[in-house]
């Protein structure tokens, strides 16, 4: 499973979700199963684990355990599911690990790397219609601005955006390596890389809706939790990690915050720790696609 993917905070994160070795819990990220291996190493043979993820390649990573159910799924629908499993009294944890995939980087033809001239998809669900193509040659100049500006935080969003428009009048962008090349003028020295994957995230984020899946999975997460389940999420940049600080500390991705009557803040949600856990360096120094992950963990009230 570690050539499928790496898996980050690995311990730090199961050691935070586990709080009962009999209990039920949910790994929204499925990937390599690098996190649902380690769930299930900890439970007793009571215990179980449902595990999600939209993409196919993931699925051939099953493990061979009674105790794991394995769902295709985007994790928007966990409450969905969740009741459909049965455990309408709640489980006891959620864990999503909200990085793409190394072998999602790693194979060419997917799409979500500029180190490979290959074609622009990069859907995590292969069956969705909608490809990094399609917002490339179709959206309009205003609406590539917004998506770089909003999901890359790109500099230049308007000048990249109008770029990429004057490319596509002359020829459909097909490729990354037209993609990059209609842009290259735009690229700063000495940091094209850097510059190249917050276009890159950008795209991705909008083909796959991941900022829209993510609000409906906070929810649902919540939704799906007993009293007393833990909510563990690592996020990989800041506007992901705004999304989940704000969930947890207000109940809403905006961060804005509602009380009753009594003036207790209107969230299912307490924060466990109020800073972000960190990889070591050693962790980091193993695993560079660890370098900006942050892992928050909260509980929901109520009586256990």
């Amino acid at each position: 499973m570690s050539e499928y993917h790496t898996s980050v905070l690995l311990d730090e994160s199961v050691t935070a979700l586990v709080q009962n070795v009999d209990g039920v819990y949910a790994d929204a990220t499925f990937g390599g199963g690098g996190h649902t291996a380690e769930i299930l190493s900890r439970l007793s043979p009571k215990g179980r684990v449902l595990a999600f993820d939209r993409d196919s390649d993931a699925l051939a990573n099953n493990i061979d355990d009674q105790r794991l159910t394995l769902i295709r799924s985007d994790f928007r629908w966990i409450h969905n599911h969740v009741l459909h499993q049965g455990y309408n009294e709640g489980i006891d944890g959620v864990l999503a690990d909200l990085g793409v995939s190394s072998h999602q980087f790693d194979t060419a033809e997917r799409g979500f790397s500029f180190r490979y001239d290959a074609p622009l998809d990069m859907r995590m669900n292969t069956q969705a219609e909608i490809k990094a193509e399609d917002i490339v040659n179709g959206y309009s100049p205003e609406d590539l601005e917004r998506i770089l500006r909003l999901y890359g935080e790109v500099d230049s969003s308007r000048r990249i955006a109008q770029m990429i428009c004057s490319a596509r009048d002359q020829e459909r962008i097909v490729t990354t390596a037209q993609l990059d090349k209609a842009i290259e003028k735009a690229l700063p020295k000495f940091a094209e890389h850097k510059f190249l994957a917050k276009v890159y995230q950008a795209l991705r984020i909008e083909v796959n809706q991941e900022m829209k899946s993510l609000e409906k999975f906070l929810s649902g997460a919540a939704a799906s939790l007993r009293p007393g389940g833990r909510l563990v999420v690592i996020t990989y940049h800041s506007l992901e990690d705004r999304m989940v600080k704000n969930f947890i500390k207000t109940g809403n991705i905006d961060g804005v915050v509602e009380k009753d009557f009594f003036g207790k803040i209107n969230s299912p949600l307490k924060a466990v720790n109020k800073k972000p856990i960190l990889p070591q360096e050693s962790e980091i120094a193993s695993n560079t696609r660890a370098r900006s992950a942050k892992l928050r963990i909260a509980e929901k009230g109520g009586e256990k």
